[in-house]
């Protein structure tokens, strides 16, 4: 992709996924929480702001991206220091995952008629692990045809952007 395609893309990339960590996941939170209870919801809730905290990352590390194509100052031991820090505590969090689990089991024993939040639950956990993966370790996001080309040809995902640049010590 050239310089002035991806400078263009990343101009409303980053902010969607910005809107989508201060908008979209707490207001999806919300929402669930005012149709369901909050003893049933612990675990919902962890995994949405586990969520929401590596989406944060995530549009941070485009507006990064896009300030480093346009020339914009930033600290790039500082970020680099950020990052390192953020994907420590992702792991933290991931790993913490069984024992909310289990607290959110002691506190509110659900039942079958509670299949509903234990689906969203684990899609809302899941989510958080699979963002994750898409930033720190392999990108998942396929959503242009230079990456589904990249995948038919090396029959593989790329190395996600952000873990390659931690591998670089550079943006």
């Amino acid at each position: 992709m050239s310089k002035a395609k991806l400078i263009n893309r990343l101009r409303w990339y980053y902010p969607l996924e910005k809107f989508h960590a201060f908008v979209t996941f707490p207001l999806l939170t919300v929402y669930f929480l005012m149709h369901n209870p909050i003893a049933k919801s612990i675990m919902f809730v962890y995994g949405m702001v586990v969520c929401i905290a590596i989406l944060y990352q995530g549009q941070r590390y485009w507006q990064l991206k896009l300030w480093h194509l346009q020339n914009k100052p930033f600290s790039q031991v500082k970020n680099l220091k950020f990052f390192r820090g953020a994907k420590r505590l992702n792991i933290l969090l991931i790993i913490a995952m069984p024992v909310v689990f289990i607290i959110q089991v002691l506190v509110a024993k659900w039942s079958l008629n509670d299949t509903n939040i234990i689906f969203w639950t684990l899609l809302a956990n899941l989510f958080a692990v699979l963002e994750y993966i898409n930033y720190y370790h392999k990108q998942l996001m396929v959503d242009n045809f230079a990456d589904v080309n990249y995948i038919v040809r090396n029959k593989k995902l790329k190395t996600a952007s952000l873990a390659k640049d931690l591998n670089e010590n550079s943006f």
